[in-house]
């Protein structure tokens, strides 16, 4: 008997179906892959760009009249930053213009300033201005200087632009290429033929000049007198800068202006050369000095040249004891002895030397010291007396390196003031920083050598006769 194909009872077909109805794990996957697709289709952003048949463009492109609700609240949230890294960046502006406006308004930029080198001369002041001018020009500062100290602010021309080629090659170079003036006082300038002359205030005439030129800061290279014409210019409105200058090394502001160094080395060449020729001829040598009413230059180049006496405007001297002091060199078997004498030096109950009367606004003209001292020891000791003034030679001649050292920093110093506008001041050598101070500190008493300091106590060590 041939077996029969068993086929399934309707209950079993109704279970069948009911089954295959039923989504398995796969088809679940596959499902969302496809629904995925679809999504994606519908939405580009979503999807890279690639080619496509016209006809599936055409099921992929979006229905008419469809709403496109989705990819709009897709985009902000795209855009909105993530809770807890959200920057103020509106808040810090308006905390910073509410400071600025507690501040104040912000000084202006400094554009165009004028530098000039007042009274004497003294080696570096070229340093100075290269200095100066070269830095000034990093800063972006036009510089202009004025001729011949405040003659090229009173007078017509004298007025020029100082770019970095123009102080190219002067660092080496005594003197000034600006020119100095210790007549051009422009609160005393004397006006009228020589022999009748009347001195007259034209300080104005320097304000209008400066305001014309559109002159932010005037810069001023001088010493006290300089200095103190500038306090004056200050209170007419005038921002000021100062640059001490001066080889008598008196102004109190600063532990050393440039200039002393050079005038120190240049007085103990002086006494070296005169060594000789003293020794020659059994002679005593009077070597006269600049310093004016300060010991600092006779008293450092006497040390160092080896001097036998030193006569300084800080101790006031007795003759008796200078010519004490030859004589025992002489019972010694010396046949000659140096003295250096600075120009503002006195006798005890005496007065200092000068040549011509100081007038308003000059200081007077010192000198004499040395030929009244030759004068008075004449017939106190056993020997021929001759003076030397050895004068201008200390200010000339190329400036040494401490000097060129020192102006070169004090003019960057002052540029930097300048671009700053910390007018008012002066830069100062503090030990071995470069610092400012008030105009007012260059103006008060001025730095004198120390009758009990550690130089004249050197000096007295090594058997030096001080007079008094």
């Amino acid at each position: 008997m041939a077996n029969r194909k068993k086929t399934p009872s309707k209950s079993r077909k109704a279970a069948a179906k009911k089954a295959a109805k039923k989504p398995t794990r796969t088809s679940a996957k596959k499902a969302r892959g496809s629904a995925a697709k679809k999504q994606n289709a519908r939405d580009p952003k979503k999807t890279a760009p690639k080619k496509t048949s016209r006809k599936t463009a055409k099921k992929a492109a979006p229905k008419k009249g469809a709403k496109k609700a989705a990819p709009k609240k897709a985009a902000p949230k795209k855009a909105a930053p993530k809770k807890g890294n959200r920057k103020p960046a509106k808040r810090a502006p308006r905390k910073a213009a509410a400071t600025n406006a507690a501040a104040g308004p912000r000084p202006k930029k400094v554009k165009r300033v004028c530098i000039l080198t007042g009274g004497g001369d003294a080696p570096g002041l070229n340093a100075v201005l290269r200095g100066f001018v070269k830095h000034a020009h990093e800063l972006d500062i036009d510089v202009f200087g004025a001729e011949d100290g405040f003659t090229g602010l009173i007078e017509p021309g004298g007025f020029r632009r100082l770019r970095p080629m123009d102080v190219r090659g002067i660092l080496p170079r005594g003197g000034s290429v600006l020119g100095c003036s210790n007549r051009a006082n422009p609160f005393s300038y004397p006006v009228g033929e020589k022999g009748e002359e009347e001195l007259v205030d034209v300080s104005d005439r320097v304000v209008r000049r400066l305001k014309d030129n559109d002159i932010d800061i005037l810069v001023l290279v001088g010493g006290d007198g300089t200095m103190a014409m500038g306090m004056r210019f200050q209170e007419m409105g005038i921002p000021v800068v100062g640059i001490p200058k001066t080889i008598d090394n008196d102004l109190a502001a600063t532990d050393f202006t440039f200039g002393l160094d050079t005038a120190v080395t240049t007085a103990t060449w002086a006494i070296d050369a005169l060594h000789t020729t003293a020794e020659a001829h059994d002679r005593v040598m009077i070597l006269e000095l600049m310093g004016r009413y300060a010991g600092w230059i006779s008293l450092s180049a006497g040390i160092a040249g080896g001097a036998d006496v030193i006569l300084i405007p800080e101790i006031p001297y007795d003759v008796e004891r200078v010519a004490k002091k030859i004589r025992q060199r002489s019972e010694l078997g010396a046949t000659f002895s140096i003295v250096v004498v600075g120009e503002g030096a006195r006798p005890k109950e005496g007065t200092v030397s000068t040549i011509s009367e100081g007038r308003e606004g000059h200081l007077p003209r010192l000198g004499g010291a040395g030929h009244r001292l030759a004068a008075e020891l004449d017939g106190m000791v056993p020997h021929e007396i001759r003076t030397t003034v050895l004068g201008h030679i200390q200010r000339g001649g190329s400036p040494s390196s401490f000097d060129r050292l020192l102006g070169t920093r004090f003019g960057v110093a002052a540029a930097e003031l300048c671009k700053e506008r910390r007018t008012g001041r002066l830069v100062s050598l503090r030990g071995t920083s470069i610092v400012s101070a008030p105009l007012e500190e260059a103006t008060a008493e001025p730095k004198l050598v120390a009758p009990d300091g550690q130089l004249v106590k050197a000096a007295r060590a090594v058997g030096i006769e001080l007079g008094g």
